[in-house]
């Protein structure tokens, strides 16, 4: 990739989303177990649950407050590094950020106050719904931003204006009930609470084997095995889903992840492993499952799922149609009005006006796209391949990642069923061990998500490359060197203060005296 203005854009987003993606999984289910173990104390009166709120909700400030300084910074690379794109579609992206920072934040921060300075000023249920009210408003924030993206994945309820040269909402409830924003929410949520229940779970694992806060411990154990195996199962469910729908809004995206260069018949076959070779468009050494990838992306047996160079050939064709209609939007814009040009005009805008961001994927190569080569016209369509060797093994690993959480939290499920969640000190490595796992699932799942819809910025609509604001390529790569220092430092930060209030533990005052006189023994509930 030339280090032009373009990918350095590109490099810098990705690294600061990278960057807070690393605190929001966790923020998103610790916000829900926090409510829970507070439900377990308000409705039991144990001083245990209360004392394990207290511990988890710690380490939940921590990273909360990490997490909302790198992610301030990201809504700001918008105008500042993306601006074209900020005014192309303002009026729909806009829109859900603004309503995730004025309804989702301030609820989420207002109530974060409340759980950690309230407990001795609310009553109980009075500090329940206060901590309800913290998960409420984490999920909520990653609503409304997963909305914005899903809009960019699936662009809908939105039409374009040739006098303006914007995007327009034209159906609101249409951008908010987006079929791929709603799967990617639950999806990514879900991912969140896997996330928080590892973190647990190991963490306490650790408690465990040093014979530490036993009680604390087993408890938590319980709580982020069960928890977890739920999460985990709905993220396979809510997976297949977003599968599903890629084959409906984004084919290329499916086609690439699956290295799939040749349409097959129906159903197709799901490929286990093998080489993506883009350079000469096939997979070496690849083991294939017969039929599976055609149930998971079609849901049935006679749905063929189109290959990557028949999608390459529907693009080389919508960018011809797409000059057709740049063709009528320049002439629209010459007399300044739909209303003064020809009925013709008119009716060729209309007719491939959906096909104008294809066009636009020719300014790569020529400022005009109504004089590009044919040689031009197949660069461009080819452009509209993702990185597929990128995709292929991203994709691949976070699927092993995730049957690896199904099967660790089912197993410490029914040890815990059978009250012997720590009776394996090997298997509580292995969870301690797993700690950073769901990290990794959760960043490969993004580099699926955003790599795989590139050339786009918007699906179908704005090529990354028209997107970006003019700044010289120098002044983006110091600002890239400076986060990287700045997230880096932030991220040593955390894990300080996370490992010294592991290590400290839990506040010793608040555990119950019956609970302190063997750190082996629980008594019985």
């Amino acid at each position: 990739m030339e280090l032009d203005i373009v990918a350095l854009s590109r490099l810098q987003f990705a690294i600061t989303a990278l960057y807070h993606f690393l605190f929001v999984p966790l923020t998103l289910g610790l916000s829900i177990l926090l409510a829970i173990m507070e439900t377990v104390y308000v409705m039991t009166g144990r001083v245990i649950w209360r004392q394990m709120t207290k511990f988890w909700g710690t380490l939940f400030g921590i990273n909360f407050a990490i997490g909302v300084a790198t992610g301030i910074v990201m809504e700001f690379q918008f105008g500042m590094n993306w601006s074209y794109y900020s005014h192309y579609v303002g009026d729909i992206f806009g829109a859900p950020l603004a309503i995730e920072g004025l309804m989702a934040f301030f609820l989420e921060a207002t109530f974060v106050g409340l759980f950690f300075f309230g407990w001795d000023k609310l009553s109980k249920v009075g500090h329940l719904v206060a901590t309800w009210c913290v998960a409420a408003g984490s999920n909520f924030s990653a609503l409304w931003i997963l909305i914005a993206n899903g809009w960019m994945q699936n662009p809908v309820g939105a039409t374009f204006n040739p006098q303006t040269m914007r995007m327009e909402v034209s159906d609101f409830y249409a951008v908010l009930f987006n079929p791929v924003a709603q799967a990617k929410f639950v999806h990514t949520v879900s991912a969140g609470y896997v996330t928080a229940s590892l973190f647990v779970l190991g963490v306490s694992a650790w408690y465990a084997l040093k014979g530490r806060h036993i009680a604390l411990a087993k408890r938590s154990m319980t709580v982020a095995a069960s928890f977890g195996l739920a999460s985990a199962l709905s993220v396979v469910v809510l997976g297949d889903e977003s599968g599903y729908l890629s084959t409906e809004h984004q084919k290329m995206k499916l086609a690439s992840i699956e290295a799939m260069w040749e349409t097959e018949p129906a159903p197709a076959a799901f490929t286990v492993f093998g080489f993506p070779d883009q350079e000469s468009r096939e997979t070496h050494f690849a083991v294939r499952v017969p039929w599976v990838m055609g149930l998971i992306g079609t849901r049935s047996l006679t749905t063929p799922i189109p290959g990557i160079e028949e999608l390459v050939e529907h693009a080389r064709l919508r960018i011809k149609e797409g000059i057709i209609a740049y063709d009528a939007l320049q002439k629209i814009r010459e007399v300044g009005s739909t209303t003064a040009v020809s009925a013709e005009v008119r009716d060729a805008f209309e007719a491939n006006g959906a096909d104008l961001g294809y066009a636009l994927l020719l300014k790569r190569y020529v400022d005009d796209p109504r004089l590009a080569t044919p040689e031009q016209i197949d660069k461009a369509a080819w452009d509209t391949v993702p990185n597929v060797p990128r995709l292929f093994w991203s994709f691949r690993i976070m699927v092993g990642l995730g049957i690896f959480f199904i099967i660790l939290t089912t197993t410490f499920f029914i040890l815990s069923v059978r009250r012997k969640i720590d009776a394996y000190p090997w298997l509580l490595r292995v969870a301690v061990f797993a700690i950073p796992l769901p990290w990794i699932a959760a960043e490969l799942g993004w580099v699926v998500a955003e790599s795989g819809r590139q050339p786009w910025i918007i699906e179908g609509v704005l090529p990354t490359a028209a997107a970006v604001s003019s700044l010289g390529a120098s002044t983006v790569l110091l600002t890239i060197c400076g986060f990287v220092l700045i997230y880096t430092v932030l991220i040593f930060i955390e894990m300080g203060l996370m490992l010294r209030a592991i290590q400290k533990g839990p506040d010793p005052d608040t555990e119950p005296e019956a609970e302190l006189i063997s750190p082996h023994i629980v008594p019985a509930e």
